[in-house]
């Protein structure tokens, strides 16, 4: 039998923390759904103890999620651990992942402790983690650039206090994969009680090697986990990508000789579900995942393709969750054939109120668009109007004229607790009026960081088009997306979107693992 590698997820934590990234609870908990059917062996869920909104977040994950453990982040200290316990009560199977700083430069620069005020607090974290659950994971932040000598003694002494699993981070991307790999290898040999534990790596991306890495640390380092995340979403330059760490192991099963749990065929479903939640677009040829990751333009390459698909083609679309069948339901579909459709793509509504809500706008939908692909149901779901009952903020009714050498004109209408509003401007441009006459009512005073147009579905004009609006404003980095045929539209959803984020009062302290 082939060894088992696990596949730990940590989108909904790591991958959050990329600025603007931040997820409510219900889309945590639709992300989750997606994870299970994913088969994914650990969802980290999230860090507990940063704020209310994080901890029901990670309560509500673990009370719904059976097939997968549900992992809370914790620091290295009896409050940040007891509130990850706390919040995986509910748990079919729970993991804490505590975490202290080992590095030279952290322990002195950020944590202003000794190395022996690290060991000891390390081995306290871990015993105290260790009597509240069974499963306990252990990270030395900055891991890659410890001291070696050091690093032994607090990972052997942690595998004594009850560490399940010990993970190294390269927190900085530093690391190149034959020096990883091989720290990886003399970390497991030096320390005596190594076997006692499942040894895993997490890889960051800032110098484009966190899958090789990763790989590396399994090959020759003897990991049995791999730390990633859907689309490699993180802060910086990202995280170890999910989706190709999977592939490279199963398609080259001859070299890794590793087995998997995963249901690949859910890929592409999760990278599109966490793509359109977070706002942060899959480039063309990004690998598996990509628009172009199987498409071939070379007639050399299309020709030995239509012979014999393996002459260029390692991987086949359908493997992944690419649907050749594209086009699935027009005006005339019933509300049976939408929740079908929904169900074979994966799509979980919480009630049938949503369902309801969802059916309506997508007979809207139907109406001035004649074919209606995936893509656009999965838009269509995702639009946080859909469940607007849950909204500050909702756009009701806008109107722009724009005709060239005169100054383009918006009228919007939108609801705001209850209330409605009626506002109306110039602009440079249809949106620009647009997004203006929603904030000189609102006044939220935000910066605009990013605004950013991507079609729904290409090779024609009838597509959707998916905004995604980036704002700051003390301090918080939130993105609102909104979707619509009419991209004047879609850009004050999105806009709408965002502020709905600003004004919900959940907070969230960063943590680096």
């Amino acid at each position: 039998m082939a060894d088992k590698l696990i596949i730990f997820d940590t989108t909904l934590r790591d991958g959050e923390q990329s600025p603007g990234a931040s997820m409510t609870k219900d889309e945590k908990l639709r992300i989750a759904r997606q994870l299970e059917r994913l088969r994914v062996d650990v969802i980290e869920a999230g860090f507990a103890a940063s704020s209310n909104g994080d901890f029901e977040a990670v309560k509500a994950i673990a009370d719904t999620i059976k097939g997968s453990t549900v992992c809370s982040l914790a620091r290295a200290n009896d409050r940040d651990i007891g509130r990850a316990a706390e919040a995986l009560k509910g748990a079919a199977s729970s993991r804490i992942h505590t975490f202290i700083a080992t590095s030279p430069l952290h322990m002195e620069k950020k944590l202003r402790m000794t190395p022996e005020q690290v060991f000891e607090q390390a081995k306290l974290a871990v015993k105290f983690a260790r009597n509240l659950c069974g499963d306990v994971e252990f990270s030395p932040e900055d891991g890659y650039r410890s001291e070696l000598d050091f690093l032994c003694r607090v990972l052997e002494a942690v595998i004594d206090e009850g560490a399940t699993t010990i993970n190294i981070p390269d927190t900085v991307g530093y690391a190149v994969p034959e020096l990883y790999g091989n720290f990886i290898k003399t970390l497991r040999e030096r320390i005596p009680n190594s076997d006692k534990a499942v040894w895993s790596v997490h890889c960051h991306n800032d110098l484009g090697m966190a899958v090789a890495n990763s790989l590396a640390g399994v090959q020759i380092g003897g990991a049995r986990q791999v730390e990633c995340t859907i689309n490699g979403l993180g802060e910086r330059a990202g995280n170890c990508s999910l989706e190709e760490v999977v592939m490279a192991v199963r398609t080259r099963r001859d070299y890794f000789g590793l087995e998997l749990g995963i249901d690949t065929s859910q890929i592409v479903p999760a990278s599109r579900l966490v793509s359109q939640t977070t706002g942060f677009v899959v480039q063309p040829n990004k690998a598996v995942v990509g628009a172009n990751a199987f498409a071939h333009a070379s007639g050399i390459h299309q020709d030995g393709v239509l012979k014999a698909r393996d002459t260029y083609e390692i991987m086949r679309a359908e493997d992944v969750g690419w649907s050749a069948n594209k086009i699935v339901l027009g005006k005339l579909s019933g509300r049976n054939a939408f929740k079908q459709r929904l169900q074979e793509l994966g799509i979980e509504l919480d009630s049938e109120a949503e369902v309801n809500a969802a059916f309506a706008k997508f007979k809207d939908l139907a109406d001035r668009k004649s074919e209606i692909f995936d893509e656009d149901i999965i838009a269509l779901v995702g639009d946080e109007s859909v469940t607007s009952e849950q909204e500050h903020y909702r756009l009701l009714a806008l109107s722009q004229r724009s005709e060239m050498g005169e100054r383009p004109h918006a009228r919007v209408a939108f609801a705001a607790g209850g209330q409605e509003f009626h506002g109306e401007s110039d602009g440079n441009g249809p949106v620009d009026a647009s997004l203006k006459a929603i904030e000189a009512h609102v006044q939220s005073g935000a910066e605009m960081l990013l605004y950013s147009v991507n079609a729904i579905t290409s090779g024609s004009t009838e597509s959707q088009g998916e905004v995604t609006i980036r704002l700051q404003h003390g301090g918080r980095v939130v993105n609102g997306v909104g979707a619509d045929p009419d991209i004047v539209v879609a850009s004050a959803k999105a806009y709408l979107a965002a502020l709905n984020k600003l004004h919900s009062k959940g907070e969230r302290v960063a943590a680096q693992g």
